[in-house]
């Protein structure tokens, strides 16, 4: 089973810390010499600083967001699994296959009545019954699915 990151304390996080979170959360490619601008702390402060958010596990990765339908992937969905068995290494078998889906872009192991929601994208309804009938309803412990297509996407406002 996969190991959570160590997590920071969010009281470790000072205002340039959070400020900083912000900026970057808005344009993850923004110079270093411009966000210390933006920001008015020195470069060598700013660099310092986000070096030492990423070493601490807070900044994970800096991402593109796509316009999926723009490259093929017009369909999203999620997909609403429940498990039959709650065994330790049943979960964790379903957790190897489950990350390997085609197309799967976010897992989460939830709990509720559900056991995960696979947020996936997909060319076609066609691919999207295959993705849900070929990788996800094979695998022996999967009791149930239950398949929900994305009309729209609205960003929130996040945390920051």
């Amino acid at each position: 089973m996969t190991k959570s990151p160590p997590t920071s304390d969010p009281a470790a996080l000072d205002a340039l810390d959070r400020r900083l979170l912000t900026e970057l959360a808005v344009d993850g490619r923004i110079t270093n010499s411009a966000l210390a601008r933006r920001l008015g702390v020195a470069e060598s402060t700013c660099l310092q600083r986000v070096r030492a958010l990423r070493e601490r596990g807070v900044i994970r990765g800096v991402h593109a967001d796509i316009d999926l339908a723009a490259v093929g992937y017009p369909i999203q969905a999620v997909v609403k699994v429940r498990l039959g068995s709650h065994n330790r290494d049943h979960v964790a078998s379903f957790h190897e296959v489950i990350a390997q889906v085609p197309g799967a872009l976010r897992i989460l192991h939830v709990g509720g009545e559900d056991d995960y929601l696979i947020h996936v994208a997909v060319a076609s309804t066609q691919e999207l019954r295959d993705l849900v009938l070929e990788h996800v309803n094979v695998h022996p412990v999967v009791r149930h699915t239950e398949t929900q297509i994305v009309f729209e996407e609205i960003p929130g406002v996040g945390v920051l």
